[in-house]
């Protein structure tokens, strides 16, 4: 990106019309296409989705910027959006059709580790996490800053063929709501895009519920209330081979 001239104003209507155009060319080549589409003013209504845009907005690098980002999503200037494992594709309608890739390191291990650890016997089923109906110990595990499951700027790689010298200019700012929206209708995205397996979460969750309940279960003796030794225990064994 680098410094430019302020170009003239092109209308939504005509940018969305031009975007249109060379989607299509697009699709003639084989590309599918998945544009980000809102009903009403609320941008993600899911824990999933709602929880990626407000750690998005609790950082102040990127305070500036997102506000003309919910504009640009929130008018379907994202038209094109789609997740894969660490990185983000999408084609934007501004006064051209921009190309944005947005990079996402994967969870470190250690921190994937701990997020299983600490949800252990939490998890009661894939679309119970999925739905976002989790416990409020798992929900705020999972949203905690610094060690949980969604990135930091850090975390994050910003990328826009856009002449604007910031790395977060306004189109970048729409895809990254607009993936917000996304992981709304798809959950199940979010963990591919941070390259985790949520099975693996269900798993220590199931795991945990197991021991939690060995460990509540009363113990029981091997011998009865008379102090006699049931039949068939080891001891009555060695009596008879002994016989």
């Amino acid at each position: 990106m680098s410094w430019y001239e302020w170009r003239e104003y092109v209308p939504v209507a005509e940018r969305r019309r031009r975007a249109q155009q060379k989607l299509k060319k697009l699709k003639k080549k084989g590309q599918s296409v998945a544009p980000v589409t809102i009903e009403g003013r609320t941008i993600a209504k899911s824990f999933w989705g709602n929880s990626w845009c407000t750690n998005l907005e609790r950082y102040s690098d990127y305070a500036t910027r997102l506000p003309r980002g919910r504009t640009y999503v929130r008018n379907g200037s994202v038209v094109d959006l789609q997740i894969a494992k660490g990185e983000v594709l999408a084609f934007v309608s501004g006064s051209e059709l921009y190309k944005i890739k947005i990079g996402i390191a994967p969870v470190k291990a250690s921190h994937w580790k701990g997020i299983c650890r600490d949800c252990a016997g939490s998890v009661d089923s894939l679309v119970e996490l999925l739905q976002g109906r989790l416990a409020k110990g798992v929900m705020e595990r999972v949203c905690r800053e610094g060690d949980g499951l969604f990135p930091s700027p850090d975390d994050i790689e910003l990328s826009c063929s856009c002449p604007d010298w910031a790395d977060m200019c306004k189109h970048v700012a729409a895809v990254l709501y607009g993936v917000g929206i996304r992981l709304a209708a798809r959950p199940e995205l979010f963990f591919v895009l941070r390259q985790v397996d949520q099975a693996e979460l269900l798993r220590s969750a199931t795991a945990g519920a197991a021991v939690a309940r060995r460990t509540r279960a009363p113990a029981t003796s091997s011998r009865s209330t008379s102090g006699k030794t049931p039949p068939g225990s080891r001891s009555t064994i060695v009596l008879s081979i002994s016989a």
